[in-house]
């Protein structure tokens, strides 16, 4: 396999590209790497490797579980290994400069005085001219050590206190960007992340033209009366339907008018994980019980709306968290933006933003999930719900299928008409 041993843009060093060249290396290529990147010792090393295991999942490069033994103990022993490539697969290679942006926020991560808990960097480095990166860290000991194990995305009704674990994620998202936004972060390094709110995004959306639109509404209406359980109440009734076909016109045409306000709302930039789901973070309780969270998979990181932030928190939430606890997290955001050293955001205008976006999204990447939902459940009735294990067990189909279902809630419970009105 050719490119196995690029050398890194940041460290200097030759470093694996794929998990056959990392076993290869073992422990002389881990000592050298993890002295380089400062995170051990000159005077200790890695002695042995006791188990380097591919991990499946994720939309991107392939990943590991490192299992390790030092010289001397200290450094965590239990690493996650993520590759921004996948030479085996040319969609989800597709995706590997990601990992450009992911490598510079495991190095801001180590400044001093950083505001949230991410995984301790042992090493990374990424290769600009071919896209070939690698990102060393250690280990979230899942349903160990008071941390919560792993939750999975749009499976919140298994999820204990769900208002408390969405508080958590946006207090952590908040703090980040009060801390970025007040200058006590490096700004050599918070400058180099891009402010292009339209390159934060997994992959290309299809073009979308008028006549798509209305193809994909009618499917939406005829999923919508065919498939009623799956879908939120309300949504499949001829009044929303048509309002939702002329509202989705116009966020098409608006479509520039909706990117420039996110753009433009200055006070609303900031650094932010574009993904903050229960599935890319790890939870505990402080001492007083209050839920805390760290935040893992820094895919796509940059400078964004913050709505983007709070719709990829959000997205997969179950609807009725959206319904009652929407406007009390967008102001415990807000709230803690300012405590952090922020701009004093407005809740409702920030609620407008996320509106504006969510609106965007759906229109541009989930009105597909009718014919995902067929081609993957052709015997779905009127009786099929989410819970039917085809969809429920299967991310692919379940995460798409709550997004849309969000999205559509939220159209219907909020005034889209005054949201797009305000862009003037």
């Amino acid at each position: 396999m050719t490119g196995a041993w690029p050398t890194g843009d940041h460290l200097g060093i030759v470093f694996p590209a794929h998990i056959a060249a990392l076993r290869d290396g073992g422990a002389a290529f881990l000592t050298e790497a993890f002295r380089a990147a400062g995170a051990l010792d000159p005077d200790n090393r890695v002695v042995r490797v006791d188990g380097c295991d591919e991990v499946p999942g994720g939309s991107t490069g392939r990943k590991a579980s490192l299992d390790v033994e030092y010289l001397r103990a200290g450094p965590p022993t239990a690493l996650f290994v993520k590759f921004s490539r996948d030479f085996d697969d040319p969609v989800r290679d597709h995706g590997r400069t990601q990992m450009a942006a992911e490598v510079t926020f495991a190095t801001l991560a180590q400044a001093p005085g950083f505001p949230i808990a991410v995984p301790r960097t042992m090493f990374a480095d990424y290769h600009g001219g071919t896209g070939t990166g690698v990102l060393i860290t250690e280990r979230i000991p899942f349903g160990r050590n008071g941390i919560e194990p792993q939750h999975h995305k749009c499976r919140d009704d298994e999820l204990p206190s769900p208002q408390e674990h969405y508080r958590a994620l946006l207090t952590a998202l908040a703090r980040l960007v009060g801390a970025h936004r007040s200058g006590v972060l490096p700004a050599q390094l918070t400058e180099s992340f891009p402010v292009d709110l339209k390159a934060a995004a997994v992959g290309e959306p299809v073009p979308l033209t008028a006549g798509r639109l209305d193809r994909r509404l009618a499917a939406l209406g005829e999923f919508a009366r065919a498939h009623p359980a799956l879908l939120p109440a309300g949504v499949g009734s001829p009044e929303f339907l048509g309002r939702l076909g002329e509202q989705a016109h116009e966020v098409m045409r608006r479509e520039p008018d909706i990117w420039r306000s996110l753009a433009c709302a200055q006070d609303h930039i900031g650094l932010c994980h574009w993904n903050a789901n229960v599935d890319n973070a790890w939870f505990w309780r402080d001492a007083d019980g209050t839920m805390r969270c760290g935040l893992l998979d820094w895919g796509c990181v940059s400078r964004m709306n913050v709505a983007m932030a709070i719709w990829g928190s959000l997205s997969g939430a179950e609807t009725a968290l959206w319904d009652d606890s929407f406007n009390e997290l967008t102001e415990v955001f807000c709230a803690e933006v300012a405590a952090s050293g922020g701009p004093h955001l407005d809740p409702a205008g920030l609620r407008r933003h996320v509106l504006r976006y969510t609106a965007l999204m759906g229109i541009t990447w989930l009105l597909g999930v009718p014919a995902l939902v067929a081609a993957r459940v052709p015997d779905a009735g009127p009786d099929t719900t989410r819970f039917d294990p085809r969809i429920r067990d299967d991310e692919s189909v379940r995460a798409p299928l709550q997004m849309l279902s969000n999205v559509l809630n939220l159209w219907r419970t909020r005034d889209m008409a005054a949201a797009l009105a305000e862009l003037g």
